[in-house]
């Protein structure tokens, strides 16, 4: 079983034969300030939850050698922990079996990972096994962020963001002091119709700094790096 993170943030196992999802979502997040766990074999997953002691298990149900629904009747032998199950796009039957055995909410497969993030912090919000520090992100320059109502204050009063400004300065926030090249940030932020040019990052980047009252050229939120890309000091 791999793992990654540090004590305090909510631990989130992954159990799923995909070996690049799982790779893909260990990653992804982990800049959500989760601990993420993986583990491609169920049994190997099943057999280190009381090690690992997760605060929620992702689950996919078709996997060889024990299917998802085998092991979360074993996790609910035993246990409560919050479950997600990953199931096949427009299986109904799949749904209704996993949240009759026990399951704490479904994501249909494929997916867009910001809506996982979303689904965990609600099923963990329920379960009462979010760190606080979830839920509150503040900058030393007046930025109040409250992801699971994903508002903005600034200086006490509410921004008006769109979706994908809030995303993309929630990201920034998160790998603040670390320069963010165009190519990451239209990679972190998959889900948004993104141009194949790097000016349309440049724009968006724009609007976000003209809601903060950001001065590009004196910068106190987000710095320009030239012929890199983008850092948040704030």
């Amino acid at each position: 079983m791999d793992s990654t993170g540090a004590v305090g943030k909510a631990r989130v196992l992954i159990i799923d034969d995909d070996v690049s999802l799982c790779e893909l979502l260990e990653s992804y997040l982990s800049d959500f300030d989760f601990h993420v766990l993986t583990a491609s074999d169920p049994r190997e997953g099943l057999a280190g939850i009381p090690t690992a002691n997760p605060d929620l298990v992702i689950l996919d149900v078709m996997m060889p050698g024990m299917d998802g629904f085998e092991v979360l009747r074993r996790i609910r032998d035993d246990s409560r922990i919050p479950v997600i199950m990953l199931t096949a796009r427009g299986d109904v039957t799949e749904r209704v079996v996993g949240l009759e055995l026990g399951a704490d909410d479904y994501l249909p497969k494929p997916f867009e990972p910001r809506e996982l993030v979303a689904r965990i912090r609600s099923v963990l919000k329920r379960a009462g096994g979010e760190p606080e520090a979830e839920n509150r992100m503040t900058t030393p320059s007046g930025l109040e962020l409250h992801p699971e109502r994903r508002e903005v204050l600034l200086e006490g009063k509410p921004l008006d963001l769109t979706t994908m400004e809030y995303d993309l300065l929630e990201l920034l926030i998160r790998k603040r002091a670390r320069v963010l090249n165009r190519d990451y940030l239209m990679e972190a932020l998959k889900g948004y119709e993104w141009e194949t040019f790097d000016r349309s990052i440049d724009v968006a980047i724009s609007r976000l700094r003209h809601k903060l009252d950001d001065n590009a050229g004196n910068p106190r939120f987000i710095k320009t790096v030239r012929g890199v890309g983008y850092m948040f000091i704030g």
